[in-house]
């Protein structure tokens, strides 16, 4: 979505007369797009002078694109500022310019090879680097439609700290993010040459396709052939992603009703209820692959993070950039709201028994389950309903089928029961269910059991025995072990809790 979208002459004639940052603001309110008025409109006001200073250089023609906060599609991410047209060979190009107030920086940890630590808002925070945040967003929004590819258009990424003390530089360059700085240079308040040059390699004359920045803005969003190429080379060894049994018939199942949803574009919502260690997210992942490598707009959607961070680590074996490039495929339910009516063709709704009546910070207040049904054509929720952790979970399937109602989407249910795992931890589920009394009480033989229960009052005695058991693992003292643990918590009374 473009907010503020002209020309270099209009753009440059806008900061000269102090226009920029209300033009800004109004378009802001004119789309409904939510903002942080004091931080956001000074930060307006402040870069936007520097950029022209940029801008006025002889080698850009004034009849180049400009566009201010464009936000990236499927994402509630937005571009401090981009730059469109042909080089000096008539190559059509997009340079995306991350802008930054800081005076200076600090390197992290070298485990945290993303992030670092400066003054922003009245305090002192760790956000991402600039280059990573660059690189990421152009990434983003080449992945979002085949078109820029199909057009041959590159999108390069840089950033600009127009305030940056030189003699805190070696701080951000730093090896730990060689990967990102390599792919998006940065550039501080002393080389404005520098980006000038960098950024007249790639932008100086119009597009010969003409508003090439508004083009594309408006194509289709369909996932680019690079990312379905990405997702489908990472699953293609991965053994940990192999369907089975129930997994393969609600496979199958999800193929045939979003068929049916392409071509009559009616609205479908699917209900896979699971057990425990039925492997779901892997049914999941498959799923956000075939619906990908069809052409159609799909993510993944879980209201925790650890799902989504966990998938996508095993997915890109902690490949820095193919974790990257998979990221928008793996998203938050939040902000989902601001999606039209059937941007996706299909979200499938991970741990859909987390979701809740209202977010924290979503500003339309909306039930989850009905922003969810509403942004996609085809809905897959997997519910466990006795996984409930929260008050305000949700958890319910009556109330997935009630809201489905509203849309007149059509429901299916379905059940993963098949569970894959060790010897003898369906005794163990079991144990559990007795416990918590989830179903109907089944005695246990453990008659043939060859392994000891332990009831712990302390779990940091758990812990400690776990840590023991495993370095004798190491040692090749004991093979083949498994070991429950419990502990109990007893109140004044001495109930168990």
């Amino acid at each position: 979505m473009l907010v503020y979208s002209w020309t270099k002459a209009t753009f440059c004639e806008d900061v000269r007369l102090n226009l920029i940052s209300d033009k800004i603001l109004a378009r802001f309110r004119e789309l409904g797009i939510s903002w942080w008025r004091d931080a956001e409109y000074a930060s307006w006001q402040n870069s936007m002078q520097f950029m022209k200073n940029i801008l006025d250089d002889k080698s850009f023609a004034e009849d180049i694109d400009i566009a201010i906060e464009y936000q990236i599609p499927r994402t509630s991410k937005r571009v401090d500022f981009m730059i469109g047209g042909s080089n000096e060979s008539w190559k059509d190009n997009i340079v995306i310019i991350e802008l930054k107030q800081w005076q200076k920086a600090e390197k992290m940890w070298d485990e945290m090879m993303h992030s670092v630590k400066t003054f922003v808002g009245w305090w002192e925070r760790t956000v991402p680097h600039p280059s990573y945040q660059a690189y990421s967003y152009s990434i983003f929004i080449k992945n979002a439609s085949d078109e820029i590819e199909n057009n041959n258009i590159w999108v390069i990424p840089c950033a600009y700290l127009h305030n940056y003390d030189e003699q805190y530089v070696d701080q951000l360059n730093d090896r730990i993010y060689k990967v990102w700085y390599d792919e998006a240079p940065f550039f501080v308040k002393t080389q404005v040459e520098d980006i000038v040059n960098f950024i007249k390699k790639y932008v100086c004359k119009k597009s010969s396709q003409g508003d090439l920045l508004y083009k594309v803005d408006h194509w289709r969003i369909k996932p680019s052939k690079a990312l379905q190429d990405c997702l489908v080379s990472l699953m293609e060894w991965n053994k940990e992603f192999i369907l089975l049994d129930d997994q393969v018939v609600a496979f199958d199942m999800c193929k045939q009703i979003m068929l049916q949803c392409q071509k009559d574009k009616k609205k479908r919502t699917l209900i896979i209820q699971w057990w425990p260690w039925t492997w779901k997210s892997v049914l999941a992942v498959n799923l956000l692959k075939e619906f990908l490598t069809s052409d159609l707009n799909v993510a993944y959607v879980t209201k925790n993070s650890a799902p989504r961070e966990t998938y996508l680590k095993k997915l890109s074996k902690l490949r820095l950039k193919e974790e990257l490039n998979i990221k928008t495929l793996f998203r938050s339910p939040f902000r989902l709201s601001d999606s039209p009516a059937n941007f996706y063709d299909c979200l499938i709704v991970d741990e859909a028994h987390r979701l809740v009546k209202q977010m924290y910070m979503d500003y339309n207040w909306e039930n989850q389950v009905k922003e969810c049904i509403n942004a996609s054509l085809f809905t897959i929720f997997l519910i466990d309903e006795n996984q409930k952790v929260t008050i305000k979970d949700i958890w319910s399937v009556d109330e997935i089928k009630n809201r489905a109602k509203i849309f007149n989407s059509d429901v299916r249910e379905t059940e993963l029961v098949s569970q894959f795992r060790c010897n003898w931890s369906d005794w163990y589920i079991q144990l559990v269910n007795n416990i918590l009394q989830l179903w109907e009480y089944v005695d246990i033989d453990s008659s043939e059991l060859n392994f000891d229960i332990k009831v712990f009052d302390d779990p940091n005695k758990l812990r400690d025995e776990l840590r023991e058991k495993m370095w004798k693992i190491k040692q090749g003292w004991l093979h083949d072990i498994v070991m429950i643990g419990m502990w109990k918590i007893e109140d004044e009374n001495g109930i168990l809790n």
